[in-house]
Order: structure tokens, then C-alpha cells, then sequence
């Protein structure tokens, strides 16, 4: 038997403190039986009868059998049916049975799908010990770990701001399986959730607690052994020359705060990944219309997933040196918030013509590209909730990506398709720069409504330039308005898995 976490996580800073809760997990080597829990998950393809759990059936006196002969299960995906055991049969006080699907259509994402809504539904129930067995999904030739991951990502619940109590539901996850097999393929299963956890719970919190000051906190909060945090304030900034970030802060009086955070963890030129973190973007002087600007907390959600990615790669100690930066700011149309028509100039010195105050993630995302460069960076990858054009010809289904490093976007295309967080590379055709052209200054920071997505990015591109760089736009796949099989209604935590299975393969 392998203990591999225990259950409580807290991270604290001075004025902010998130708090999530997280099962225990055991692995044991035990016959389902044996094993004495609430519940015993037992995943099934359609069509397969019994005969896969023959031994459990037996002991219940076919009573699986005669549940799917009834047709009350017949394992499509995501069926469910709960069983109640005979008492002092077998040790697990209740079977779930969970639909697979048909075999031949079976995929890593359902599977890991089943593993959301099995878990979602024993937590409704409100047990706090369940079980799973593993050996029927190895047989298929698919990791148990995919469906585990289900089982974690969907017990996500923010109650911050909520009387009832924080406690409750499922507490420890019994998996029956071999604890060599298993071990390792969990821990880092466990620790990319608590990645994914950490960044829903900042992105939930509202923009009256979550400011650029509370963001700067929690990072340093992760200041520790191999991770180093500095802030730039705004003086700082000015200093650097980082007139286009300090433009989107200008209407706020909460000061900006630039966040750097350096993970030395192996050898060799650093990754660099850069957070879009604007705490709360009311559009500024151009100003958003109001239905659905309470959502516009969630425009930090790019530098959430930095944070989590840098959490989680230095206490699983991946062998690679990271920076994560984060420009955070509020934008809002204050007295001296930048109008539309001023110009700016860059830490690179090119002067960007504001046209619109609510294209400002591009405005902020330049400094921080550009200030990126100097750590002579092997790559730069930036994360951003940048363009409401994202959603328009994505939906919430997919990242937007654009970049100029071919290799890092195909092997991205191909993490995603397996993490199922998917993503669609769109053109950086150089016709689009007259899209941006100014006549009063190097650039402006939007072309308009017309191919406004990938003007976004190619504004970007012109301060990545020769450095290889790849943009993540998840403005469409960030937040959901409907709840899924693993991924409760708001903050999705999108991203989180997509770069540390990136980082883990690099």
C-alpha cells in the first residue's frame, strides 16, 4: 500500500489566501472484494457484459449481470449505475458502474471524461471514501491515470466567498492496482491538478481581492529553494522604458506590479512564459458594454496559469530553467486613464498609437516580451485572454495559437490533442502588418475588427521578433458558462496541463 498526498493545501500570503481541498490517495495491490469503501468505481465498455469483473459478479451473486441484462446499464459513455451491495458480501458497501462507451470509439478523453462524472456523482452523494479499479481500463491498453485525472479535476469547488462549510465530500481515493505501475504516473497526475486548482481558485476570486498587489503576493509566495521572485514596481517600469504597460494602469489607482519569477531547475538557456495578467479590464476610456463585465476578472487568467506551472514544475522538480512574467495592471477609464490616440513608447524603444484602450493585453504582453529577451530565452511563450475574436471563430473549444517556432507549435498541436486541451494553429501572414500600420507612430495597437484575432498576435509578433516565440490566445476556453464531465461552470484552468506536459516531454 503507497500513501501518495495527504489532503489539505493552503497557500498564504499577507493579504490573500487560497484555499482548496484535496483528497488522499492510496495505492494498494488488493482484490475489489477486499476493499472496504463507500464505493467501488468500475469502468465498462458497451456491449461487454460482466465478464470482465466475472469474480466481483460472482460474489454478488450475479447481480451485475442481471442490472445490465435489464438494459439499466449498458455501458455508453458516461452512464451511470449504483449498485447496493449485500451487506457483509464483498467489502465495498456499493458498485458504481460507469459506461465506457463502445471500444472501438473509445478515447483518452472519454475515459477521462468517465472519470469526472463517476467522481462528480459520488461527491453529490456525499461518500468520503471511494475506490477504483484499475485492471479493466489497463486491459484496453489506455493508462487507469487518465481516468484518475477525471476523477481529481472534477471535485474542484470554490467556496471562498460562501457560508456553508469548506468540508465535505469525497476525501480519499482508494486505487486498486499495482503501486510500481502506478506510483509516478499519479504523483504527477496529482500535482498537474493541484496546478489546474490553484490557477481556477485565483481566476474565481473577484477583482476587489484579486488586484495586481494580492497576484504580486501569491507569487512571491512561491519563493522558496530553487524559485526566485522580483517585483518591479511602477518606478522600476519607468525605468525600464515600459511605456505600453504603464499606458493600460494609468486609469487605476491600484499601482501595477511586474512580476518576475526565475525557476532554475536544469541547465541550458531558459523557457520563458509570460501571463496576461490584467486583474480586472473594464475596456478602459473605451469601455466595455456592461452585460457580462463581471466575468473581465478572469483577464489574469493567462498569468494564473504561469503561476501554477512555476508552482508545480519547481516542487515536482522538473529538470529545466524557467521565467515566468507577469504584467499585471486594472484597466479602468479613470481621470487619467490613456486615451484613445495617445501614443506610447515600448521597452524597446517602437512607439505603438492606442486606437482603442481595451486592445491593452497586447499593449502590456510587448514590455513583457520584450523585457523577456534580455534572459536570452530558448523560447517565449506567451498565455493571454487576449481577443473576444478568439471566441467568435473558435467558440470555447480551442486555443487560438500563432507563433514563428514550427517544431514548438506542432508539438504543442500534439500535447493538446492528448491533454484535450486543444488548440488551432491560425496564420501570421506579414500582409497583416499593414493591417497595424500607423501613420504617426511604428504601430498601433489594433487594425480593427477585420482579422482582429490575428492582428493581435501579429502586433505581438513585431516584439518577439527573431526570438522563437509561440502566442497561446485562450480568451475563448478560459472560463465556462457550462459545467462538463471534469471542468465545473466558471475559471477552467485551461493551459495548466497543456504547458507542464509540454515542459515534462522538453
Amino acid at each position: 500500500m503507497l500513501k501518495v498526498k495527504s489532503s489539505k493545501k493552503v497557500c498564504v500570503t499577507e493579504r490573500f489566501s487560497i484555499f482548496y481541498l484535496f483528497m488522499e490517495i492510496v495505492i494498494t495491490d488488493i482484490k475489489e472484494i477486499e476493499c472496504i469503501t463507500d464505493a467501488l468505481i468500475l469502468p465498462l465498455c458497451e456491449g461487454e457484459g460482466p465478464i470482465p469483473y466475472r469474480d466481483i459478479d460472482s460474489a454478488l451473486s450475479g447481480l451485475i449481470g442481471r442490472v445490465m441484462s435489464s438494459r439499466e446499464f449498458e455501458g455508453r459513455h458516461n452512464q451511470i449505475a449504483l449498485l447496493h451491495t449485500p451487506d457483509d458480501i464483498i467489502g465495498p458497501r456499493r458498485i458504481l458502474l460507469i459506461g465506457l462507451g463502445k471500444r472501438a470509439e473509445m478515447t483518452g478523453e472519454g475515459i477521462r471524461q468517465a472519470g469526472g462524472k463517476a467522481a462528480s456523482y459520488l461527491d453529490s452523494l456525499g461518500f468520503k471514501g471511494v475506490s477504483l479499479s484499475t485492471r479493466y481500463i489497463a486491459s484496453l491498453m489506455h493508462s487507469p491515470t487518465v481516468f484518475i485525472e477525471g476523477i481529481l479535476l472534477s471535485l474542484y469547488k470554490f467556496k471562498k466567498y460562501r457560508k456553508e462549510d469548506t468540508e465535505g465530500g469525497i476525501e480519499k481515493l482508494t486505487v486498486l492496482g499495482r503501486v510500481e505501475d502506478l506510483d509516478r504516473p499519479i504523483r504527477w497526475i496529482e500535482a498537474v491538478s493541484l496546478g489546474v486548482n490553484f490557477a481556477r481558485d485565483m481566476v474565481n476570486t473577484p477583482s476587489n481581492d484579486m488586484t495586481p498587489t494580492a497576484l504580486s503576493e501569491i507569487a512571491r509566495g512561491l519563493a522558496k529553494d530553487k524559485v526566485s521572485v522580483e517585483i518591479l514596481e511602477r518606478e522600476d517600469a519607468e525605468r525600464e522604458g515600459m511605456g505600453a504597460y504603464l499606458s493600460v494602469a494609468r486609469g487605476s489607482m491600484e499601482p501595477p506590479k511586474f512580476v518576475v519569477l526565475r525557476y532554475n531547475g536544469g541547465n541550458g538557456p531558459p523557457i520563458a512564459l509570460i501571463g496576461k495578467s490584467i486583474t480586472f479590464d473594464s475596456g478602459g476610456i473605451s469601455i466595455k458594454p456592461s452585460e457580462g463585465m463581471e466575468k473581465m476578472k478572469y483577464d489574469m487568467a493567462g498569468g494564473a496559469v504561469v503561476l501554477a506551472v512555476i508552482k508545480v514544475a519547481s516542487e515536482y522538480e522538473l529538470p529545466i530553467n524557467l521565467i515566468g512574467i507577469l504584467p499585471a495592471a486594472e484597466n479602468l477609464p479613470g481621470g487619467t486613464a490613456s486615451k484613445p490616440g495617445d501614443i506610447v513608447k515600448t521597452i524597446n524603444g517602437k512607439t505603438v498609437e492606442i486606437i482603442n484602450t481595451d486592445a491593452e493585453g497586447r499593449l502590456a504582453l510587448a514590455d513583457a516580451i520584450g523585457y523577456a529577451k534580455k534572459f536570452r530565452p530558448r523560447v517565449i511563450i506567451d498565455i493571454a485572454t487576449l481577443t473576444g475574436a478568439c471566441s467568435v471563430a473558435l467558440g470555447s473549444e480551442a486555443i487560438a495559437m500563432m507563433g514563428n517556432d514550427r517544431g514548438l507549435m506542432d508539438k504543442l498541436r500534439s500535447i493538446g490533442d492528448e491533454t484535450y486541451e486543444r488548440v488551432w494553429q491560425m496564420p501570421l501572414y506579414d500582409e497583416y502588418r499593414e493591417y497595424l500600420k500607423s501613420d504617426i507612430a511604428d504601430i498601433k495597437n489594433t487594425g480593427g475588427k477585420t482579422g482582429s484575432l490575428v492582428t493581435a498576435a501579429y502586433f505581438l509578433r513585431e516584439f518577439a521578433g527573431d526570438t522563437p516565440w509561440v502566442h497561446l490566445d485562450i480568451a475563448g476556453t478560459a472560463w465556462a458558462e457550462k459545467e462538463k464531465p471534469y471542468i465545473p461552470r466558471g475559471a477552467t484552468g485551461i493551459g495548466v496541463r497543456l504547458l507542464l506536459n509540454l515542459l515534462r516531454e522538453i
